[in-house]
C-alpha cells in the first residue's frame, strides 16, 4: 500500500553527481513508496536531494529498505552526537 506521504525540507548541502562534479543541494524530498531500482523490498524510503533551480540533472536519489533507512538515521544521530556541541549548531 502506498502512503503518498511526502515530506520536503530545505537543505544547505552539496552532492556529487554522476559526472563526478559537486553541486549545491537546496531541497530534500522524503517519501515511502515502491522502489524504481531497489528490488530488495516491496517498499522503500526514497530520498531525493536536489537544487530545483539547476534542473533535473542536479539530483541524487536513494532508495533505502526500511531497515537500511533506520540504520542510516541511527548512524547520522551517532555521528552528530560524537562531535562537540558547538560544531553541530
Amino acid at each position: 500500500m502506498c502512503t503518498y506521504a511526502t515530506l520536503n525540507t530545505d537543505l544547505a548541502a552539496s552532492a556529487k553527481g554522476p559526472d563526478s562534479a559537486w553541486f549545491k543541494v537546496t531541497h530534500g524530498t522524503v517519501y515511502f513508496d515502491h522502489p524504481v531500482h531497489n528490488m530488495a523490498a516491496e517498499h522503500t524510503l526514497n530520498i531525493d536531494f536536489t537544487d530545483p533551480t539547476a534542473g533535473p540533472a542536479h539530483r541524487v536519489a536513494v532508495e533505502l529498505t526500511p531497515s537500511s533507512a533506520r540504520a542510516l538515521v541511527a548512524s547520522i544521530e551517532a555521528a552528530l552526537a560524537s562531535a562537540p556541541a558547538e560544531l553541530t549548531v
